[in-house]
């Protein structure tokens, strides 16, 4: 019997050990008061604030630009591109046939002002001649001063005829100058030879650097024509002058305000970067995300505050993420956000005591995604359960699941 007895209590031990509630294993954290910020997260790219372009100044030939991108610049004194003067295009038949005729009818026009001219010449020379004899005539009584009068003003009107010819000589010759100008192309061996002659250096046009900087970009590298005003290359002053840029969404942007803290991380050095908001664009433009979602966007400009020496990795157009702090405190009541759930209108977390799962409803503050603002409803030190299953309900033994 007692035997019996013993085997049956032993049992029943044994079963009621196995059938005996236990207490569900959940995931915990602690409620703290502390440092909490806000942040609107979004990718950026560096860029130098204010570029230089160095554009050809005349229409003119390109020499082969030796510089390279990274490499460091003097203002005024580096000399980052060479031109010449264009040569002159080719003749087509027509065109040489026109300007032969030119210059033939230029050529004729020359002959008849010369022949004009010894006309002049000769009026001229009578012209004073008369002159000469009516004054004598005057001097003995026989003319009278009527008739000198009018051959000072026959001497006059003949000499200022001579320099309207000379003049009309002058033309002429600039005309046939002209016409036979047109006649020069890259058949024409005087030319060339004085291409050949042109070929140094000292005869091109140097283009000197703008600033002191870093050459970002170069536009054109080989030997061409280019016409004026055409971009050579690109140049910017990387230490002194970088900045952020950064395409927030438009319901984003309205959140940011100029002078809004600014943390800029995963660039590729060892520790976050420091900015400000400097500038928010007024107006807005569509972009299409990589799964073809239309957004509106709105650019926004950074400034680093930091030491230049902590990034003096970064370059033009680099990619860096970065993180605008539009809210912040230093006491928050701080809850992870892994314990939120609905309950009705109101948020709630079930909150651990004794041993057993509250359901708590709370107001909260901010939400940054990973924490929450609690203005009411926990305090600081207080433990809740993190991921709440629907299994989990109001007064249920829990127990904190150890991490294997």
């Amino acid at each position: 019997m007692i035997l019996t007895a013993a085997a049956t209590v032993l049992v029943a031990g044994v079963l009621a050990a196995a059938f005996w509630p236990r207490p569900a294993l959940v995931d915990m954290a602690e409620v703290r008061q502390g440092k909490m910020i806000v942040t609107i997260n979004e990718e950026g790219r560096t860029r130098v604030k204010e570029p230089y372009v160095v554009s050809s100044p005349v229409a003119g030939e390109l020499q082969r630009v030796t510089v390279l991108p990274g490499e460091k610049v003097v203002g005024g004194e580096t000399v980052v591109a060479r031109m010449r003067p264009a040569n002159p295009s080719a003749l087509d038949v027509r065109t040489r046939e026109q300007a032969l005729a030119a210059v033939t009818a230029a050529e004729a026009a020359l002959q008849v002002a010369h022949a004009d001219l010894n006309a002049a010449e000769a009026k001229n020379e009578f012209a004073q001649s008369d002159l000469e004899r009516v004054r004598k005539l005057v001097e003995r009584g026989v003319a009278s001063k009527v008739t000198l009068e009018r051959a000072e003003q026959a001497a006059k009107v003949a000499r200022a005829n001579l320099d309207t010819v000379r003049a009309a000589i002058a033309m002429r010759e600039a005309e046939l100058a002209r016409a036979r100008a047109q006649l020069i192309g890259f058949d024409d061996m005087a030319l060339a030879a004085a291409l050949a002659e042109s070929e140094g250096p000292t005869h091109s046009i140097p283009l000197f650097a703008p600033i002191d900087g870093t050459i970002l970009k170069v536009i054109q590298k080989s030997e061409t024509t280019l016409p004026a005003g055409e971009p050579i290359l690109e140049i910017g002053d990387v230490d002194g002058d970088l900045e952020v840029v950064a395409e927030l969404l438009s319901s984003d942007a309205v959140q940011v305000s100029e002078g809004d803290r600014v943390i800029i991380t995963n660039w590729g050095g060892q520790k976050d970067l420091s900015g400000i908001v400097s500038r928010i664009d007024p107006y807005g433009y569509t972009k299409y995300s990589a799964l073809g979602v239309e957004e509106q966007r709105v650019e926004t400009t950074i400034q680093f505050t930091g030491p230049e020496e902590d990034r003096s990795e970064l370059g033009h157009g680099y990619r860096v993420e970065v993180r605008i702090i539009v809210w912040e405190a230093d006491d928050a009541v701080v809850v992870p956000s892994a314990a939120l759930f609905r309950q009705g209108s109101d948020w709630a977390v079930f909150a651990v005591e004794d041993g057993r799962a509250v359901l708590r409803r709370i107001e909260l503050g901010r939400n940054n995604g990973v924490d929450a603002q609690v203005l009411s409803g926990l305090k600081p030190g207080e433990t809740v359960v993190l991921f709440p299953s629907a299994n989990l309900v109001d007064g249920m033994r829990v127990a904190r699941r150890q991490l294997e």
